[in-house]
């Protein structure tokens, strides 16, 4: 685990300086936190979280403030000088992974059940470790998992494709703004050139998914498949096992929506989690979804494309009821990614 938070100057963490040094150009701008906010765009507690040093900001974020406040660069400049994670100690059967993300080329993933490590909001991984761990050590395998993303978030990032099974979305973490929170991450982050993100909806049938969430990674020269158990993950640079999980990867993906309708499908998700608590839909509207889920068993050809977007749009409107809670959730050291 982390023993130490980064110190910059005076004992002051790197985020608090970089917080601080955002808020100067705020006020000096005449800026409310809401109203730079809307202008980067994101939402003011994440800003005000920034500036407070608690949350660490991307560089695209960044980049975002400089543009809309007028600072010359400094603060990309600053977000580029800074090590965020110093001495973070991941669980010793995932350090090789760790190492092997530092050097990747390439990444390709599949998840069910939970959203990948790399992709997930600080929030939500929070609340997933918070299910079976407490005070400290919650904070300190948060912060090992945020270490992660900033190579494959930053400019020139590795190529990153992530394959979510719907139940990623559908497995309500932590509270609904929470989960809120984390859709909005995954439309934000899903426009940077190197990644992408596709979704499998949970019922478009005749689908061949892997048997279990995966890795397909990419290394100098080498190509290895990752996968874990409890506890544990298993490697393999066998080339017949890559080939093979590889075919069914690619396989899946091209069968898929593309990643510009799967970011339908996650606004659609997302709106259901603004909407918690909404009463839920009339029969009536119970039997026509099960006819649009009817119609959409059938893999869409490309002249289908106008109308599985209509049903798409349809579909957001009947999925606006409460999100489920599943009984059983993964464990969060199963689900390190």
């Amino acid at each position: 685990m982390m023993r130490r938070n980064a110190e910059g100057v005076g004992g002051a963490t790197n985020a608090a300086l970089f917080g601080e040094v955002l808020r100067h150009y705020r006020e000096a701008a005449l800026l409310t936190q809401e109203a730079l906010a809307r202008q980067i765009p994101c939402d003011r507690s994440q800003e005000a979280k920034i500036e407070a040093g608690t949350r660490v900001p991307s560089e695209q974020f960044a980049k975002r403030c400089d543009e809309v406040l007028g600072t010359g660069g400094v603060l990309t400049r600053m977000w580029r000088k800074i090590d965020w994670y110093p001495e973070v100690q991941h669980p010793d059967w995932f350090e090789r992974r760790v190492e092997m993300d530092a050097v990747a080329v390439g990444l390709r993933e599949y998840q069910e059940q939970v959203i990948p490590g790399l992709l997930q909001t600080p929030a939500y991984a929070h609340a997933l470790f918070s299910q079976v761990l407490a005070g400290d050590e919650v904070d300190e395998r948060v912060r090992a998992r945020m270490s992660r993303q900033p190579r494959f978030l930053s400019d020139g990032g590795p190529l990153y494709v992530a394959v979510l099974d719907e139940s990623c979305l559908r497995n309500a973490v932590g509270s609904p703004e929470v989960m809120r929170d984390q859709c909005a991450h995954l439309l934000s982050v899903g426009q940077r050139p190197n990644i992408r993100i596709q979704v499998a909806p949970a019922d478009l049938y005749g689908l061949v998914r892997p048997k279990v969430s995966m890795s397909l990674i990419d290394l100098p020269g080498e190509r290895w498949v990752y996968s874990e158990s409890q506890h544990s993950g298993h490697f393999t640079n066998d080339p017949a096992v890559y080939a093979r999980d590889s075919q069914t990867y690619d396989v899946l993906r091209a069968d898929i929506p593309s990643a510009r309708e799967s970011a339908a499908l996650i606004s659609d998700v997302m709106e259901g989690y603004e909407r918690h608590g909404q009463v839920r839909p009339e029969r009536g509207d119970l039997d026509q979804e099960q006819l649009q889920r009817q119609r959409r068993r059938q893999l869409p050809g490309s002249g289908d494309l106008d109308q599985e977007q209509l049903q798409r749009r349809q579909r957001g409107r009947l999925h606006r009821n409460r999100p489920r809670y599943p009984r059983r959730r993964p464990h969060p050291r199963q689900q390190e990614p």
